[in-house]
């Protein structure tokens, strides 16, 4: 959900070259808890053109230290491989670990999860709702780089409606069924039946 009450600030981009190609790298903060968020850009548009984008939560055990607990890390890889293979995209990385608990509470929620709990059981016994992600700043973050509409790489029902709440044409959305493994069928599994997601269940077994 949009919060109009935020305030967010556009602070310096920089070249970022990359194993998957030459990037700009935007930084952006939420001003009301200083809260540092990134947007990587590739190519050039219109405003009028359709501009493959995806929206990605942090997740350092996924995207930086290899882990297989998640899809994570596969996404963000697929997601800047699309990107580059399109000539043209944006991938807003938001920094909401764990769904919006923290990096320490995740871990937490990982414990839980090792003794049988689910990842929306396991963030529930800790006090925390299902997912506290905003996508508020994805406003500013495409407003900055003049991007009105959006194709958008997800399998997450609730970021489509995030956008359109702010404005954003979403012109149709894009699955990201990528990163399949014995230790994340089961997370997987409880993303689409509990939380909306629409991962195609026939890879799921």
């Amino acid at each position: 959900m949009s919060n109009p009450y935020r305030s967010f600030e556009f602070v310096s981009e920089a070249a970022l070259p990359t194993r998957f190609g030459l990037f700009t790298i935007h930084g952006f903060i939420d001003k009301s808890n200083n809260q540092e968020h990134v947007a990587l850009s590739y190519g050039k548009w219109e405003e009028s053109d359709v501009v493959p984008i995806r929206i990605h939560s942090e997740c350092l055990t996924g995207d930086a230290l290899f882990s297989t607990k998640c899809d994570c890390g596969f996404q963000l890889e697929k997601a800047l491989q699309n990107i580059v293979e399109n000539g043209s995209g944006v991938l807003l990385y938001l920094r909401q670990e764990g769904r919006g608990i923290g990096l320490l509470n995740k871990i937490k929620a990982y414990s839980l999860q090792d003794q049988g709990y689910d990842t929306v059981e396991a963030n529930e016994h800790l006090g925390f709702d299902a997912d506290l992600r905003d996508y508020s700043i994805c406003k500013t973050m495409l407003d900055t780089l003049k991007v009105k509409h959006v194709e958008i790489m997800t399998n997450n029902p609730k970021k489509l409606n995030a956008l359109r709440e702010m404005g954003i044409d979403v012109v149709r959305r894009t699955p990201i069924d990528h990163g399949v493994t014995d230790a994340n069928r089961n997370y997987l599994k409880t993303k689409t039946e509990k939380l909306g997601h629409t991962f195609n269940k026939d890879k799921l077994g």
